[in-house]
């Protein structure tokens, strides 16, 4: 299966409690962290909920 790396770019601060949670729930807890994934869709609902936060990268 396909793996993406996704990196924290932009701070949580201010965020609604749900985004806080998901750029938690994909392993990212400073700017500049990076975490690598396994590409399912599911994953690709949290990408798209703070899309605005990270960038995506595919391994």
């Amino acid at each position: 299966m396909a793996k993406v790396k996704v990196t924290l770019v932009k701070s949580t601060i201010g965020q609604i409690e749900s985004v806080k949670a998901t750029v938690a729930a994909l392993g990212l807890k400073k700017i500049r962290s990076s975490n690598i994934l396994e590409d399912t869709p599911a994953l690709q609902g949290q990408i798209k909920k703070v899309a605005h936060l990270i960038k995506v990268e595919s391994v």
